[in-house]
């Protein structure tokens, strides 16, 4: 399967009704920059904190190569607050996997969530959600993945394709280096209709209506025998009326 196939980039003004009409859009970098009214060098400065992740203990198949941090806020009416650390959970009907376990997975760093293009970042999301289901508060969810080749293949999404149990998801891609695979699929929840493509490019994002589509990655492998490779993403998600587990 040819896994080179690059997503439909929807321009940052039509990025509401894109998710409206399909139920997911991408933005490529320039759209990305264009939408945060911020330079690309500021995002791409997050970047170094990927490098510092510590392990996932909590997979269910027994491997290594996922490496996270977690943090949680809530935001209305332009306020951004850090909740207090927690664990993150979600029911086995949403991650047949994983679902059911209270994960506490290592805290985002101070300096990372004080900068003020996170900030931004988390405000547009909630933005987002709000254009699909009305203006409230927003429970938000922030994952920092470092999926690496280290014992030879890594599993972005090892529960499959998933929906999370949110109202919005937000998947950026930080990184890839020496790897192959890693394929996006977006299927509707509902139907038979699905794209799929890979993300390439440092800060190209993709937003997913969570109650109209399911998504998942594929497998990375390193790009020759006995090397290694990586794929960075930041995953966030908006919650309406609570974080899941409350």
């Amino acid at each position: 399967m040819n896994s080179a196939f690059s997503p439909l980039y929807t321009p940052p003004d039509e990025l509401a009704a894109t998710l409206r009409q399909e139920g997911y859009a991408v933005l490529n970098p320039r759209g990305v920059a264009e939408w945060l009214d911020l330079p690309l060098t500021d995002l791409e400065a997050l970047q170094p904190d990927w490098a510092q992740l510590p392990p996932d203990e909590y997979l269910k198949d027994g491997g290594r190569y996922r490496r996270r941090r977690h943090a949680c806020f809530t935001t209305e009416g332009g306020a951004l607050v850090q909740a207090p650390h927690r664990a993150h959970w979600q029911p086995v009907e949403y991650n047949a996997l994983h679902g059911g376990m209270q994960r506490w997975f290592a805290p985002m760093e101070p300096d990372t969530v004080a900068r003020p293009a996170w900030r931004r970042l988390l405000l547009k999301t909630a933005e987002a959600a709000a254009a699909l289901r009305g203006d409230q508060r927003w429970y938000i969810e922030a994952h920092q993945f470092r999926i690496d080749t280290e014992g030879g293949i890594g599993r972005p999404t090892p529960e499959g394709a998933h929906r999370d149990g949110v109202d919005l998801v937000a998947v950026a891609l930080v990184g890839r280096q020496g790897i192959k695979g890693g394929e996006t699929r977006v299927f509707e929840a509902g139907g038979r209709r699905g794209e799929r493509f890979t993300l390439t490019e440092p800060w190209t994002l993709m937003l997913l209506d969570d109650q109209r589509v399911i998504h998942e990655s594929t497998p990375i492998q390193p790009v020759a025998p006995g090397t290694q490779g990586w794929r960075d993403t930041l995953v966030i998600t908006c919650r309406a009326g609570g974080f899941q587990g409350d």
